[in-house]
């Protein structure tokens, strides 16, 4: 797959394709259900697979702190395209101009002009252009002058629940990780760059390997027991992980750290994929550091529990 960060830079790498987009946050069910069938359209029509998103999403450049919280990074989006077996990923930068384009020239400008979209397929909640007033009838208006091709892909339905990104954060928010497993089609996971942090965690005893979560708000907050891999050397591990800004220590920024069972090797600069299974608290401020030292031996001793039965 090939990424391209910007619709002037095409450089006419292909002249026409089939095409999506949209946010693709989680990249769920339903979103892999629309890129079954966009390779399927594609095949048949011999045409390159795009999938076009934009960065920040949408809702990050208009609420900033208080837009939903992000599932997936960008950089967790592109392994998890690459994986669909998309060809071309473009991401567009979402800014004032992007923000103030009329749906209109969104689609003469973008889709016929520079892209030379063939076929496009889009999930049935999907808008776009400035104050969202594109939607599937205005391409479809444009498909009946013979521009494209356009489809309407419905709503993905498990066990009775719409699949959506919004419905993966809430199963997150209830701590309901068999939900989240049925809408994503895996268990819910963070993949990032081991990077140095303060060495309190060392100080008190319980290493943790420090991740960029790349993201504004995370889905999850508290304390978790987790299954890691180490991307790179294929490695597995149990553990524990905290996602949250370590009130004790008066943090600002959400951070993630994972304490891995019986490990204390040197993975600075490791891709550790990280995923969550149970809830063991909320993270809390506690009145000195040595309180927080004997609950995360308490946490570690359920985990570790919960391990043992995993």
């Amino acid at each position: 797959m090939k990424i391209i960060r910007g619709i002037y830079n095409l450089k006419h790498q292909f002249s026409r394709c089939a095409l999506t987009m949209g946010n693709f946050d989680g990249i769920h069910l339903g979103h892999q259900s629309l890129i079954t069938r966009l390779k399927q359209i594609a095949k048949e029509l011999d045409l390159p697979t795009v999938v076009m998103i934009f960065e920040p999403q949408p809702l990050e450049f208009f609420l900033a702190e208080k837009a939903p919280a992000r599932l997936t990074s960008f950089q967790e989006k592109y392994a998890y395209f690459k994986e669909l077996g998309v060809d071309y990923l473009l991401c567009v930068p979402f800014n004032h101009t992007m923000a103030d384009l009329p749906a209109e020239a969104f689609v003469e400008q973008w889709l016929i002009k520079q892209l030379q979209a063939q076929y496009i397929i889009i999930g049935d909640d999907f808008k776009f252009g400035k104050a969202r007033a594109g939607s599937f009838e205005l391409l479809a208006n444009y498909a009946q002058q013979g521009c494209f091709q356009v489809e309407n892909l419905p709503s993905f339905f498990v066990d009775g629940v719409r699949v959506s990104s919004s419905a993966v954060r809430e199963a997150l928010a209830n701590d309901d990780f068999q939900l989240a497993t049925r809408l994503l089609g895996r268990p819910y996971a963070i993949e990032g760059k081991v990077v140095h942090g303060n060495a309190l965690a060392r100080q008190l005893g319980f290493p943790t390997a420090n991740i960029h979560l790349h993201r504004k708000n995370a889905a999850l907050q508290g304390v978790y027991f987790v299954t890691v891999s180490d991307v790179e050397k294929h490695h597995h591990y149990h553990g524990i992980a905290n996602i949250g800004q370590r009130p004790t220590i008066n943090g600002k920024t959400t951070v993630l750290e994972v304490n891995l069972f019986d490990f204390s090797n040197d993975i600075y600069g490791h891709h550790l994929n990280v995923v969550f299974h149970e809830k063991l608290r909320n993270e809390k401020k506690f009145a000195s550091l040595n309180e927080l030292k004997q609950q995360i031996a308490q946490d570690v001793c359920i985990a570790r529990q919960i391990s043992a039965k995993f």
